[in-house]
């Protein structure tokens, strides 16, 4: 695939983040202009549940609202979790993304699996945060077992975000899994090439034409103006900081 090519799939993939202490209705309002791009409207923009019912007012449809639950700590009980994620999906959420416990149980994903109530649950296994490769697959595995529809690495309020070690893992647990599941790498992804190696990962390890947007997602804030870039046939900008 041309370069141009790939990166119009991979904003059609992007979850465009604002998770800022900082942000306002105003800098949700800048995110939505932003999220719909020359390239077509990115998969989601990722926000805070504060947010939820200003955004679906803006984005008429255009694409998929997403918010954060148990955010970022992952220590709030699994009852309110469950009423967090009820009440931004009652606000307009299309998609959940919760923070697994460093316990990791069966038995959390599958209470938020069932208040979700059908929307998408992105499980976040905060990778960096996980002693080593084992633990990383163990807890890919529970949120699988659970219900997840997608598995993703990181909040982005930790040292490590997405590492392609993390990933390769990740990526390993999906292709045993025997059912349809997805994967969001997210935190530190800045750049093309950075997003490219993630892609070239996922098609390699499941398969050809794998990758879109049921599949496949990047969390990132500043990712959208390299990927634009080199949709309109720029060189690849330079990498700004490590995978």
């Amino acid at each position: 695939m041309q370069y141009p090519d790939l990166a119009r799939l991979l904003v059609s993939c992007l979850d465009l983040t604002d998770l800022n202490e900082s942000c306002s209705e105003g800098d949700v309002a800048a995110l939505i202009e932003r999220a719909q791009t020359p390239c077509g409207p990115v998969a989601a923009i990722c926000i805070w549940p504060r947010f939820v019912a200003h955004a679906q007012r803006l984005a008429r449809g255009r694409f998929r609202i997403a918010t954060v639950v148990n955010f970022p700590s992952g220590k709030a009980d699994v009852q309110a979790s469950a009423e967090e994620a009820a009440q931004a999906i009652a606000d307009g959420a299309d998609e959940i993304d919760y923070v697994l416990s460093r316990e990791a149980t069966v038995a959390e994903v599958s209470a938020m699996r069932d208040a979700c109530a059908g929307r998408i649950l992105k499980v976040i296994l905060e990778t960096g945060e996980r002693p080593d490769a084992g633990a990383v697959a163990l807890a890919a595995r529970v949120a699988l077992q659970g219900g997840a529809d997608f598995i993703k690495t990181s909040t982005g309020k930790t040292r490590t975000g997405a590492t392609p070690e993390a990933v390769a893992v990740m990526l390993d647990v999906l292709r045993q899994a025997g059912r349809q599941a997805g994967i969001k790498p997210s935190g530190g992804i800045r750049g093309f090439d950075a997003a490219r190696r993630y892609f070239e990962m996922a098609e390699t390890t499941m398969g050809a034409g794998w990758v879109g947007p049921a599949t496949f997602r990047l969390g990132a804030s500043s990712l959208l103006v390299d990927l634009l870039a080199v949709a309109e046939g720029k060189p690849a900008p330079e990498v700004r900081g490590p995978y």
